[in-house]
């Protein structure tokens, strides 16, 4: 007898008698049944299982809780509107209650293991006796244990081949019918049962082998998915089809035979073609960065229950938006690497001259060159200058011929190294192209980061951390501290528009040198992106061009331990913007997700928001056990004043009509959106941090070992790109928003200008001296003047030609202009909003 059984007290009260004596009845008659398939040992058999009864009976585990099924159910995360983005746990299962299982599924399943379930009583003695006649002579035995039966097998007993497992296994059965309803044991039977690939239960099955809920399901998938319990690797799909499909047709015909569906469909069901799920069994490989953040959050909260409690999780990202952000990162990354040197096959292979033997070889080698997405290995057969032959897992050869080849053409030169050189037996990239011609391709060494949030309250739509999540699972999105280069700059400006700078200010692009005096190391002399200086020019131009030498003159009029701590309004910390005058050119450290939520306060009228993920927690009963309600910006929340945020829109709106992403409004062809490039030294990272004021998305690129990516490559070149094709799905449909002036500003000559600085007001230029006009001054001269008009001359009520900085390094403010709040006042506010 099994000593793991949890012992069950024994039956006291009077009304439970009568049942007890039904049920041994229901035992006897099987044990009778039993013995007389031994005729040898028939009396000595009874007398044996009548003893085992009244030993094995009050030691049988209590199955009362089965009336409250509970199983081990994973956490699942879903997007928005419902598509399942991720689910963890050791079993996949989705819950299901009889009534929503479709009719199709339970006859397929009743057809081919219990098509008498609702008319026996737990044990099917006439299918016994069927499957004792049809074994006779066979090689394999046919089974007959009924749903019941397996149920009983599934959830308490081992499936050692005993006769005391079988005794057991027996009496659970007529315990299980006297206690459960059929309805109820079939639910268990279709929630329990495992069928592949971490699979519990149909539902699960439905959406790993097909990618659809089970009730869409057909009926020739669900005759595939019955086929499954019986042998779940054997008759799997994916792994066996043919096997697996000798044992759909069987169903489809037991089906038919049993009255649950008509030849017509019967033969309908034969003749449909599977479409089974592409890109192996994890739920959403597109949406794994997102997944695996909501997991991390979750696992903070419920520790160990969250992959056994069934808990739902609703997050804020947006279905459509994940895969446009996912397909337009991927497409960059894969741009960008067919400007890249080829790097030669990944391995080589011997191709044996049998044919049996080499087809195993080329299996081998896909086997440990797994396809990412639509980036395929391959196995080249023939190999030649102007044409490839290779093959493929379906064993189809195919060829590649022209363009397709360039990608790779030092790999195909006589001269290639021998590690370059692509030769029969090389295990190489290939992908499929619009006018769907094969092209060769290498997986990526660089990678991106993509990330979308709504400014108005800082949920994120999309989120996207690498290339590929099963190769790397470093979350570039919210782990990679890069250098955010020049798309830091506008939180310089919004900085001088405080201090009185205006769209209209002239500042001299002249080159600048700074000694070791003054940088208190090594000298340093700043250039320009193309190594040029124009001279001066006005502010709104100057960060549209992303002129270096202006901004660092900024910074230095700003004064940087001013600009450090303004930054930090934006959501940035100031220990990772060091004070000093390298800040200008974005030198500090950011994650793509910081850079999109200070962004968002442009975007959003000047209102700090917080990034959020989860918006509803439930259980699997639909208990909502956590909810968010994201607080609306208040003012107890501003970041930086309406003018300030209005002003900032409208130079980084000139910079997606006529700067350095000036492609951006030319091909999405609407003027309601704003952004800034970025590119570092040596361009080791590319951005674009880009919004319309319903949404804003941050791009990055670079190697995770910091190395540059190219002379030639820069964040208007790399990382618009990704913006703009994610931007032509997220704002399809979306009207046109204007932009309207808050109180406080005025528009002067088409110009936008805080009401003080209008008319005579601010800072008229800077870096440019008054008797010669244009000339570069140094590093040590912060000359600031007074506004001018177009002749030159000093503008009315302009305060003189110059005005002298204070101890602060910058010009006395004027009356009329707004205090900045005080840091503390303000660091105060933000913590209390963060926590």
């Amino acid at each position: 007898m099994p000593t793991d059984l949890p012992p069950e007290d024994r039956p006291a009260s009077r009304s439970r008698s009568k049942s007890n004596r039904t049920f041994s009845q229901r035992v006897l008659a099987a044990l009778l049944w039993l013995a007389g398939g031994v005729l040898a040992a028939g009396v000595s058999l009874v007398i044996v299982g009548a003893v085992a009864l009244s030993v094995a009976y009050p030691n049988l585990p209590d199955i009362s809780e089965l009336a409250d099924y509970r199983p081990k159910l994973p956490l699942r995360v879903f997007s928005a509107d419902g598509v399942l983005l991720g689910e963890f746990g050791e079993e996949r299962r989705n819950l299901t209650p009889i009534a929503e299982i479709p009719a199709v599924m339970k006859n397929a399943v009743l057809a081919i293991e219990d098509a008498r379930f609702y008319s026996h009583s737990g044990v099917d003695y006439r299918g016994l006796v069927r499957a004792a006649i049809a074994n006779l002579g066979r090689a394999k035995s046919q089974g007959a244990s009924t749903i019941t039966m397996q149920v009983a097998r599934n959830v308490y007993l081992s499936s050692e081949k005993t006769f005391t497992r079988k005794l057991y296994e027996v009496l659970l059965t007529f315990k299980l019918e006297h206690l459960l309803t059929k309805d109820q044991i079939l639910e268990i039977y279709m929630n329990q049962i495992f069928l592949g690939n971490r699979a519990y239960g149909f539902a699960a099955a439905s959406e790993i082998y097909f990618g659809k809920p089970m009730k869409d399901i057909t009926i020739a998938e669900a005759a595939m998915l019955a086929g499954l319990p019986q042998a779940p690797s054997a008759n799997n799909p994916v792994s066996n089809p043919k096997r697996a499909r000798s044992r759909q047709l069987y169903i489809i015909e037991r089906m038919e035979e049993n009255g649950f569906i008509t030849a017509e469909d019967a033969a309908s069901a034969k003749k449909q073609e599977l479409k089974l799920r592409t890109g192996g069994f994890d739920v959403a490989t597109h949406s794994a960065y997102v997944a695996e953040t909501v997991r991390q959050l979750v696992f903070a909260q419920y520790g160990a229950e969250t992959y056994t409690r069934g808990l739902n999780v609703v997050t804020t990202v947006k279905a459509s938006q994940q895969e446009a952000a996912y397909r337009s990162l991927r497409k960059g990354i894969m741009d960008y690497e067919r400007r890249q040197i080829y790097r030669g096959p990944e391995e080589f292979v011997n191709l044996p001259a049998d044919r049996k033997e080499r087809e195993d070889a080329i299996d081998d080698a896909l086997s440990d060159h797994p396809d990412n997405g639509d980036v395929m290995a391959a196995v080249v057969l023939e190999a030649g200058p102007k044409r490839i032959v290779a093959v493929r897992g379906n064993g189809e050869p195919f060829e590649i011929t022209g363009e397709g080849l360039r990608p790779a053409q030092t790999g195909l030169s006589e001269k290639a190294a021998p590690k370059i050189r692509i030769r029969p037996g090389a295990v190489i990239r290939v992908v499929r192209t619009p006018r769907n011609t094969w092209e060769i391709t290498q997986l990526p060494e660089v990678e991106g980061a993509f990330v979308a949030l709504n400014p108005r309250d800082g949920s994120i739509q999309a989120m996207v951390g690498g290339f590929d999540f099963h190769k790397n699972k470093f979350n570039h999105a919210t782990q990679a501290w890069r250098q955010p280069g020049s798309g830091f700059k506008p939180f310089i400006y919004s900085a001088a528009l405080e201090k009185g700078f205006t769209p209209s200010t002239i500042i001299n692009d002249g080159p600048l040198f700074f000694d070791a005096g003054v940088t208190g190391g090594q000298p340093w002399e700043p250039k320009n992106y193309d190594g040029k200086f124009e001279g001066p020019m006005p502010l709104h131009a100057a960060l549209a061009k992303s002129k270096n030498m202006v901004s660092i003159r900024i910074l230095q009029a700003v004064g940087t331990q001013n600009a450090q701590d303004w930054v930090t309004r934006f959501g940035f910390e100031a220990e990772k913007h060091p004070p000093y005058l390298t800040m200008a050119l974005g030198a500090g450290s950011v994650t793509p997700l910081q850079m999109a939520t200070g962004y968002a306060v442009f975007a959003n009228g000047g209102y700090r928001v917080n990034p959020w993920m989860i918006a509803r927690i439930s259980d699997h009963r639909g208990k909502v056990l956590v909810e968010t309600q994201p607080p609306l910006p208040t003012e107890a929340v501003r970041a930086i004043d309406a003018r300030n945020a209005f002003i900032m829109n409208r130079l980084l709106q000139e910079i997606t009509r006529s700067g350095t992403a000036a492609r951006a409004q030319a091909t999405l062809k609407r003027p309601d959106i704003y952004g800034k490039t970025g590119t570092t030294n040596d361009s080791i990272d590319t951005w674009f941090n880009g919004f319309h004021p319903s949404l804003v998305a941050v791009v990055w690129m670079g190697y995770d070992n910091p190395r540059p990516l190219g002379d030639r490559e820069t964040g208007g070149s790399m990382s618009l790109p990704v913006w703009i094709n994610f931007m032509e799905t997220a704002l399809k449909g979306v009207p046109e928003v204007p932009a309207f002036a808050p109180p406080g500003v005025v528009n002067v000559g088409g110009e936008w200008y805080y009401e003080e600085y209008a008319r005579g007001g601010g800072v008229a230029s800077l870096g440019v001296t008054t008797p010669l006009a244009g000339e570069p001054v140094s590093a040590g001269s912060n000359e600031i003047q007074a506004p001018r008009g177009s002749s030159g001359q000093a503008a009315p009520g302009a305060p003189g030609d110059r005005t002298l900085l204070n101890s602060d390094g910058m010009p006395p403010a004027p009356a009329a202009a707004p205090a900045p709040r005080a840091p503390e006042e303000r660091r105060s506010i933000l913590d209390l909003f963060r926590n």
